[in-house]
């Protein structure tokens, strides 16, 4: 085989891509990724040497090692040159701090391959890149578990990053990312040890989306109920993807009275339920869905197209001319924004002029869609929330958080928010709402029966919401709540929501529309056992009935 990947739920054959990846990346771009994550390995390695030798870690090589695994997300960066410079710049600061380690006493004796490994060019990298991928730990349990750990701190890379953007961080985050990582170099480690790690990764993955929320919102307030528009206007404009709030904020400022409107796409759609966004007069609207469909919907906008981050498919060439990139996210031939220099706001002049060139775009559905549901607003509804549970008006809330994705099985999903009875209430956030938030649902005495709290990167919300729940209905354990779980995965950053809910003592969640490929028989039994794991079943009805308890 030419590569080996399966951190995605389209992972070939629900077993592992290996020629060129369902996502659209090649083998090489592949085994690029796999030699900058083993970079940061040595890097991580490097630090905590370093540290113990008394050298100041600072939160720089943090940052940089939760950039660099973010660039590896599923649909964030296809761009060879990115990954070679990265890694080459990983190897630099690992050895900075091995040199300083060395003046404090560190005999070098003790260091594992990812830290001793020292190329004379980067021409050494392909042969190295072969022989550190996925499958170059035998052991498939062990296998299993390093990158289940591995798959949560990409997660957990996103969250950081994000609110590293807004001024917000938390070094004790960037220190678990180095033991994390350090961790999956240590042959001697044990299943229960890396078992015990894979939770640990959980707890920090709701310590670093608490970062999150309070950042997002401490910068452009709490999430309010909003109805969005579908429709379109009449000028050319900036379709904004990804979940980037500061790029789209900034674009917002740079194209005030330029005739341009601003529209989001897939997970920036929540955008339109922060006050401080919302407040914009040419924030037009939603156009589309989620991500997988932009091949269509991208060429059919006509105007400037913004990626902020991951969720990016390969552009077709009837409109790659009209796509940049920024941030995390990348692809060749696709102009990219450079970052901020210091507190300065990064220059979309670029994509402003393009804009100006293009036609308005093609108008592809109309109407609104109401979100906002992240946790101060439904906190805020909750005597109503609790007043409908104890009359029986609601039944049953389903979390149905998570991802879009192309795979047809993923119309359960749809059948499913269809078939629920109708005193029961949908908690979401992320794409996969795309799945069923435009559906004729009504409403529960004024309740709507989808509550959208955000983005996938709003998960925290749901978990908020359970645990207030469970406080209010003076309650000892969370999953005696009438809530239950069932939730579509695509990528990492659910991988981090699914520990983080682990973590919070969530138990029988269900997960589909397959299970994750990276999990082996044995580490999948655990799961099973230990937290009532299971995959979706093969009809909806029976479905309906097993959460229902009928």
């Amino acid at each position: 085989m030419s590569m080996f990947c399966f951190q995605c739920q389209e992972a070939a054959g629900s077993t592992g891509c290996t020629v060129k990846g369902v996502c659209g990346k090649t083998d090489v771009v592949a085994a690029e990724q796999d030699l900058l994550v083993y970079s940061l390995k040595g890097l991580s390695w490097a630090a905590d040497a370093a540290a113990n030798h008394g050298v100041a870690v600072g939160a720089e090589v943090g940052r940089f090692i939760m950039y660099g695994l973010f660039t590896t997300i599923t649909n964030a960066n296809f761009d060879s040159a990115v990954f070679n410079s990265l890694t080459t710049r990983s190897l630099k600061m690992r050895n900075d701090l091995l040199a300083d380690a060395r003046k404090n006493g560190w005999d070098g004796t003790d260091a594992p391959g990812a830290a001793a490994w020292n190329p004379a060019s980067e021409d050494e990298y392909p042969v190295k890149a072969a022989m550190v991928g996925v499958l170059s730990t035998e052991n498939e349990d062990i296998r299993s578990l390093r990158e289940l750990v591995i798959y949560g701190l990409k997660g957990l890379a996103a969250y950081t990053e994000h609110a590293e953007k807004l001024g917000r961080e938390d070094e004790a985050l960037y220190e678990f990312a180095r033991k994390a990582l350090s961790a999956t170099l240590d042959d001697e480690m044990s299943v229960d040890a890396l078992t015990a790690l894979v939770l640990e990764t959980g707890e920090k993955g709701v310590t670093a989306m608490a970062l999150l929320d309070e950042a997002n919102t401490r910068t452009y307030g709490n999430p309010e109920i909003t109805e969005v528009n579908l429709g379109v206007g009449d000028r050319p404009g900036i379709l904004v993807s990804g979940h980037d709030l500061r790029d789209l904020k900034e674009l917002l400022d740079q194209t005030v009275d330029t005739g341009l409107d601003i529209y989001t796409h897939g997970e920036m759609l929540p955008a339109h339920y922060y006050p401080e966004l919302k407040a914009y007069s040419h924030l037009k609207g939603n156009y589309g869905s989620s991500w997988w469909h932009q091949t269509k919907e991208f060429n059919s906008f006509n105007g400037a197209i913004l990626l902020t981050t991951n969720c990016l498919v390969p552009p077709k060439q009837e409109y790659k001319h009209r796509v940049f990139t920024t941030g995390a996210a990348g692809f060749p031939g696709v102009v990219h924004i450079a970052d901020r220099k210091g507190d300065m706001p990064k220059d979309f002049s670029a994509v402003i002029e393009m804009a100006k060139k293009c036609p308005a775009p093609i108008e592809i559905e109309r109407g609104t869609i109401t979100g906002g549901f992240a946790h101060a607003q439904v906190l805020a509804l909750a005597d109503k929330v609790v007043d409908a549970v104890k009359s029986g008006a609601i039944k049953r809330f389903f979390v149905m958080a998570g991802c879009d994705g192309r795979q047809k099985g993923r119309n359960y999903y749809t059948d499913f928010a269809q078939a629920i009875p109708e005193d029961t209430v949908i908690l979401t956030a992320g794409c996969a709402k795309f799945r069923y938030n435009k559906l004729p649902l009504s409403d529960i005495g004024g309740i709507p029966r989808v509550l959208d709290a955000g983005q996938c990167n709003d998960s925290y919300s749901l978990a908020v919401i359970a645990m207030k729940l469970k406080e209010v209905f003076e309650l000892d354990d969370i999953n005696d709540l009438p809530i239950s779980y069932n939730i579509a995965w695509y990528e990492q950053k659910a991988v981090i929501v699914l520990l983080a809910l682990l973590y919070l003592g969530v138990k029988d969640i269900h997960l589909g529309p397959t299970l994750p490929a990276f999990l082996s028989p044995n580490v999948a039994k655990v799961l099973v056992e230990n937290f009532g794991i299971a995959g979706i079943g093969e009809s909806v009805e029976d479905d309906v009935k097993l959460f229902m308890g009928a």
